[in-house]
């Protein structure tokens, strides 16, 4: 890998126009950045967070694909198997092939996105804290201001704005999917590094939403430990190192292990609308446009169809920053959300049911919104027949209401989708 940055801009260019402007130097931003030099719009501005509160710590964000990707040289670690336990501990194992489950880390992901940009000398990263955005003739322009003081305004024709909204949009239904995980290391093996454990049920369960261990192994010793809620207001950090311990301990039985770091975040899942267009020249990404898929919390691979479908807007015409999931797969999330917040299903019965009888390539694709209609009806007749179709009937007559307090700080690109 080519170890080169993209240089910093200097204040004698600080007014410098460009083709676009990406506000956020995250999954979206570079990942935006990244696919619009590889077709050919080399003349970005990437704007970072400097060192500091607002430059969020380490993350990990996971996908599955069938090949190779762009990120490969980032990929940390890949699996061919998935685990999902039951309450009882039954375990349901699959192989999705051709499908591998994939794990990237945000600190490779980042090395590798400035190295390829530092190949186009009109890309330039900007450590600078963005403040407010504004249309202007023929473009939008940035204010933001430096580590050491210096205010710049960056003009681009276009301006990519990823920074977590203040405020979730007006929703007919708000879960939290908010979750702690330990990277550890045991004692003596402890893990298959084949199998993937997404969902284990062999957890006290909320009395409202559900909760799962979440399980990545790195190497026979290693692996990444999570305790994952879907509830409406998150935990304490004090309770999910509860939560934690009593997984590793008493469910997992690792015996004696040390904890090497820790990581935490808070995915909105909702059914509210995301506006992706804020100005005639000015655009929301990733997680703040809508990327993260209501149901799941999975972000990654939305944000690369996004930002691949934006490049090729750029450069050919179309519609700027579509939706990253289609109608139907929004309208189905919109009704699992509801049926989960009022218990009319329950999360554990229901995730076991769908993986044990749907052929799980085939689900995977559905999670990812590239499933045909016919095989969407096939799973949803995998479904509470009886309680979704009520949900269904309901959703047309209930109001989107504001965001509650609890919603307004969520960091959704803090978390491992």
């Amino acid at each position: 890998m080519n170890h080169r940055v993209p240089k910093d801009i200097g204040q004698h260019d600080a007014d410098a126009d460009a083709d676009a402007v990406v506000v956020g130097g995250g999954a979206a931003g570079l990942s935006l950045a990244h696919w619009l030099t590889k077709t050919g719009i080399t003349d970005v501005t990437v704007v970072e967070a400097p060192d500091g509160p607002l430059r969020p710590a380490e993350r990990t964000w996971c996908y599955w694909d069938d090949r190779p990707d762009e990120y490969e040289e980032a990929v940390v670690a890949s699996w061919s198997k998935l685990r999902i336990t039951e309450p009882d501990g039954r375990a349901i194992v699959s192989e999705p092939a051709p499908l591998r489950y994939r794990m990237i880390r945000s600190a490779p992901f980042e090395e590798l996105v400035h190295s390829r940009l530092a190949h186009y000398p009109a890309a330039r990263i900007v450590r600078a804290t963005a403040h407010a955005v504004r249309n202007v003739p023929d473009g939008a322009e940035l204010h933001c201001t430096t580590p050491d003081g210096l205010e710049l305004t960056l003009r681009g024709r276009y301006v990519f704005d990823s920074r977590p909204l203040r405020q979730m949009p007006p929703a007919r239904t708000m879960l939290l999917q908010h979750f702690r995980g330990w990277f550890v290391r045991t004692a003596s093996p402890s893990f298959d590094p084949e199998v993937a454990h997404l969902m284990d049920f062999r957890v006290p369960q909320p009395r409202h939403g559900l909760a799962f261990g979440y399980v990545l192994p790195l190497a026979p010793d290693r692996a990444l430990v999570e305790y994952t809620e879907f509830s409406r207001t998150p935990l304490t950090t004090p309770a999910y190192e509860a939560a934690l311990r009593h997984y590793t301990s008493d469910v997992l039985r690792l015996g004696p292990l040390s904890v090497e770091s820790a990581e935490q975040g808070v995915i909105p899942m909702t059914d509210a609308r995301f506006a992706r267009r804020i100005g005639q020249s000015v655009f929301r990404i990733g997680a703040a446009g809508g990327a993260t898929r209501p149901a799941t919390g999975y972000t990654f691979a939305a944000i690369q169809r996004q930002s691949r479908a934006i490049a090729c807007a750029l450069r050919g015409g179309g519609e700027i920053v579509p939706c990253p999931h289609g109608r139907r797969a929004l309208a189905m999330d919109a009704v699992l959300l509801r049926a989960l917040d009022t218990g009319r299903i329950g999360g554990p019965r229901f995730f076991t049911d769908l993986f044990s009888r749907t052929p799980t390539e085939r689900l995977l694709r559905f999670l990812d919104g590239r499933s045909t209609p016919w095989e969407e009806f096939g799973i949803g007749l995998r479904t509470p027949i009886g309680p979704m179709l009520r949900t269904v009937a309901e959703l047309p007559f209930l109001p989107r209401r504001p965001a509650r307090a609890a919603d307004i700080t969520t960091r959704p690109e803090e978390s491992r989708r």
